[in-house]
């Protein structure tokens, strides 16, 4: 390997401007870790609250942005089985991604599902790691549940949208723009409610509630979706887009048996983020594999236009995941 590679950073905290290329030493995987060789790096939300100061990496993270990669493993640590120089893989990030080489933890290292390319795949473990541990794991979704995933159209709804549906789901989404709610209802989608012509919450009250909702715009949404609940059900947050804060009266919660739970990812211990790997490679892979489920992508932009792709992310007229191509 090089000494140095082509990175991005942050300069400053701010506006998708303050991405600047830079040049850093690559770095060398310690005990447990592999070196990626980055083709492509995905976009997420967490790297645009990153760059604008309100989401700090845990210790001993990379201080470049991005959570997740596909590539080559150009290095491996000591006590890492399973994983060799040459292997391609898709791998979720503890930061770093947003370079030409990243350190991970070998466990959180996923192959390359079939007939799946490495730009396709770079798209997975953000999302797949978030929809899988909080829609199946903290959410508890079954098989004929009515789910309600706000931000359809975004990378974590067209996840979830898929996995539901192919659990077995009744799955509801909101978007929009017809254009977006004609992508929700095309990857398995019962309803589309475009939130400016319709209530949410009364089409799920009139489906007789929602057993689970994945919300991830938060403010205004948390009372209503209180609302939109069925009877014992469930409400998980994962990001808050209109903000952490609202009033809710706890007798509903009470009364009716509600859930109010969430979870951030990033912040999880490596061997949580482990054993999710583990069931997404049980679970989700091969439903990835025999093409029943595939990520939807927007576009993508070199690495140096990184300051694009975000402001593309936070205009919010995307589909799907956008990704940066690191190696040109």
């Amino acid at each position: 390997m090089p000494e140095t590679m082509r990175a991005v950073e942050i300069s400053a905290p701010g506006g998708p401007e303050v991405l600047t290329p830079a040049t850093r030493p690559v770095p060398a995987p310690a005990a447990g870790q592999v070196v990626i060789r980055v083709a492509w790096a995905g976009v997420n939300r967490p790297d645009a609250l990153q760059r604008a100061g309100s989401y700090n990496p845990p210790p001993g993270a990379s201080d470049l942005p991005g959570l997740e990669a596909s590539g080559e493993i150009a290095a491996v640590g000591a006590g890492v089985s399973g994983w060799s120089v040459g292997d391609k893989v898709c791998a979720l990030l503890p930061g770093g991604g947003y370079a030409e080489y990243v350190a991970t933890p070998a466990a959180h290292c996923l192959p390359i599902p079939d007939g799946m390319g490495l730009r396709e795949a770079a798209c997975l473990p953000e999302t797949f790691f978030t929809v899988w541990t909080n829609v199946f794991g903290r959410g508890g979704l079954q098989a004929g549940e009515r789910f309600l995933v706000h931000g359809g159209s975004s990378g974590i709804g067209t996840t979830a949208i898929q996995l539901a549906s192919a659990r077995g789901a009744r799955v509801f989404a909101t978007a929009g723009s017809e254009a977006k709610c004609a992508a929700c209802l095309e990857l398995g989608a019962e309803r589309a409610i475009n939130y400016r012509d319709e209530d949410f919450v009364e089409v799920m009250k009139s489906e007789g509630g929602a057993n689970l909702i994945l919300d991830m715009v938060g403010g205004s949404y948390i009372p209503r979706n209180i609302r939109a609940l069925a009877d014992d059900g469930r409400l998980v947050m994962i990001a808050f887009l209109e903000g952490p804060k609202a009033e809710l009266n706890f007798a509903q919660i009470m009364a009716r048996r509600l859930t109010v739970t969430g979870s951030t990812l990033r912040p999880q211990s490596d061997l949580a983020k482990a054993r999710i790997a583990e069931a997404l490679r049980a679970e989700v892979w091969p439903l990835l594999s025999s093409g029943r489920i595939a990520p939807v992508m927007d576009s993508d932009f070199p690495l140096e236009r990184a300051a694009e792709a975000h402001a593309r992310m936070e205009g919010s007229s995307h589909i799907g995941k956008i990704v940066l191509d690191v190696a040109g």
